[in-house]
């Protein structure tokens, strides 16, 4: 069995920086891509970025030029590191990898809250 555990979430003013951390533990043999997704009240859960294990990275367009993902594959780890936080920031963000232990499969994590508020 695989988890996925992220930690780094919390309340910050708008402008303000947090710097998000999942790490992968359990029967791992690979990592695949990872990435980290959102999802606001009453919306839909949505990508914000990924990162592949060579560290190709995609982002959502709403978050280009302020978040940056990254990983350390010795670690099993993926970070978020977010910059220039504005209110629609606001959201459980969520943690995903493609993770092979006997087989492949899609893992999620449990979520972290982010506020951005004044």
């Amino acid at each position: 069995q695989v988890q996925l555990v992220e930690s780094g979430g919390g309340l910050v003013h708008p402008g303000g920086s947090l710097r998000l951390s999942c790490a992968a533990s359990g029967n791992i043999f690979s990592i695949d891509t990872m990435g980290w997704y959102r999802q606001a009240p009453g919306k839909q859960r949505e990508l914000v970025a990924t990162i592949t294990p060579h560290d190709s990275t995609v982002y959502a367009d709403s978050v280009k030029g302020r978040f940056t993902i990254s990983r350390d594959n010795a670690k099993n780890t993926v970070y978020l590191q977010m910059n220039t936080l504005k209110p629609a920031d606001t959201a459980v963000y969520y943690c995903n990898a493609n993770v092979r232990t006997t087989t492949w499969f899609n893992s999620w994590g449990q979520g972290t809250q982010v506020t951005v508020s004044s």
